[in-house]
């Protein structure tokens, strides 16, 4: 085993990591993301041997850095062994063309890196398609005039995916293959929404667990479900989503879904592609938010799973803040952000540590938060009908000529939107 590990360590790809700090950012901003970015490579299996941060006032319109600092990283490269140069920022195409051209090895952006990532750790089918739409639509701008250099640059990190042949061809063919894709997606996306049509027909209620990268959100999942979804100490372990059944003190049965982490940055590519995953999140009644307690600067990953949420049209939903991890806190810690966050629940979920609280919390929100109501829409308001769909879950459905008639299970804070569509008999009581 010993030698085995030894000889993957020589195999994996040596990288030198490049940030640039610019006039309007803190070090400790860029140190943060920095660190972020060595996760993962590691977890896309690179070796970083070499560190670069350059201070800049802004970047250089052609290479992102500046012509100097270029030189140095080829040198580092030399010296180093580095096969692999990993940018921090997002690069244009012609800086990336550019950097290749004169350092002479292959120049990867934090995108690609990323996207890198979710090609090895895709396992589903659908997983698999969003992944190679996000990769083509992300390389499709900087294939022009590169096939050779492509070619040259050989594979490994930033290649994976849809494979260096489909990235040689003409972009017509890619084209056509983008659009095979969103045909592709477009119809498991038609049966995720059939499927919870049934799941709201059948009263059953959705809950969301979304959260920072290796939160310990799969791992929380696992607790609650006894699902055994893949738990790694790695960014992104878990893409794929997953829903079980979950029973709460209530005898309340309720559907629990674990989707895919949020990272600062998060690709817009991939934000599109997995759309129909994240949908999960848009029909959920309620949503856990996982935070990584024992993370330095907490409040960031929290600031970033809020702004992707707002991304991805989640803003107004029911949610309950769940610090994990507090096994590895101090209880200073604890209390700081107890004082802060008053209605939040700290748990350990690899310790099972306070996750009944969770449970009675998750059960006393639905139960208290939720009433039954008789609503009469017109036909002409499709949009309020929409809404109703995604805010609320439909217990029965009658259409008559002035219009439709919805008995609604519906959380209170969401009601006031549809006060003008009552009936007289309003609301029937507490589900």
């Amino acid at each position: 085993m010993k030698i085995l590990n030894e000889v993957q360590q020589t195999q994996k790809e040596k990288v030198i990591l490049v940030a640039l700090q610019q006039s309007n950012q803190k070090i400790w901003e860029v140190e943060d993301s920095f660190r972020e970015l060595e996760q993962l490579s590691i977890t896309a299996g690179a070796k970083v041997v070499q560190k670069v941060i350059q201070q800049r006032e802004r970047p250089n319109p052609k290479t992102f850095i500046g012509v100097g600092k270029t030189k140095e990283i080829a040198d580092l490269s030399k010296d180093s062994g580095a096969t692999t140069i990993i940018f921090n920022n997002d690069l244009t195409p012609s800086q990336q063309g550019n950097l290749e051209e004169l350092i002479n090895l292959k120049i990867i952006d934090r995108t690609a890196l990323i996207l890198d990532i979710f090609a090895q750790h895709a396992h589903s089918n659908e997983g698999k398609l969003q992944v190679e739409l996000a990769q083509l639509n992300y390389r499709l701008p900087r294939l022009k005039g590169r096939g050779v250099e492509l070619s040259r640059l050989g594979g490994g990190i930033g290649t994976r995916g849809p494979g260096e042949t489909k990235l040689e061809v003409d972009r017509r063919r890619i084209n056509r293959r983008i659009q095979h894709l969103k045909e592709r997606l477009g119809e498991l996306s038609s049966r995720r929404s059939l499927q919870r049509k049934r799941r709201k027909k059948s009263q059953v209620l959705l809950i969301s667990i979304v959260g920072y990268t290796n939160a310990g959100k799969s791992t929380l999942f696992n607790t609650l479900t006894d699902a055994g979804v893949l738990v790694q100490d790695k960014l992104f372990a878990t893409l794929d989503s997953t829903s079980r059944r979950l029973i709460l003190p209530s005898k309340r049965a309720v559907v629990l879904s674990d989707t895919v982490g949020f990272i600062g940055d998060l690709p817009h590519q991939l934000i599109a592609s997995f759309k129909s995953t994240l949908d999960e999140v848009q029909e959920a009644n309620l949503v856990l938010h996982v935070t990584d307690s024992s993370y330095p600067r907490v409040e960031r990953q929290m600031v970033v799973v809020e702004k992707t949420l707002e991304d991805i049209g989640v803003t107004e939903k029911e949610q309950i803040n769940v610090f994990n991890k507090v096994d590895m806190i101090s209880k200073m810690k604890i209390e700081r952000l107890r004082a802060k966050f008053p209605d939040a629940v700290f748990i350990s979920a690899s310790k099972n540590l306070n996750i009944d609280s969770l449970l009675k919390k998750i059960d006393l929100i639905i139960s208290q938060n939720t009433i039954r109501v008789v609503l009469e829409l017109p036909y002409n308001n499709g949009k309020v009908f929409q809404k109703v769909y995604q805010l609320g879950n439909i217990v029965s459905e009658k259409h008559d000529s002035s219009g439709t008639t919805l008995v609604v299970d519906i959380s209170k804070t969401h009601l006031p939107k549809f006060k003008q569509f009552l009936n007289k008999g309003g609301i029937i009581g507490r589900k």
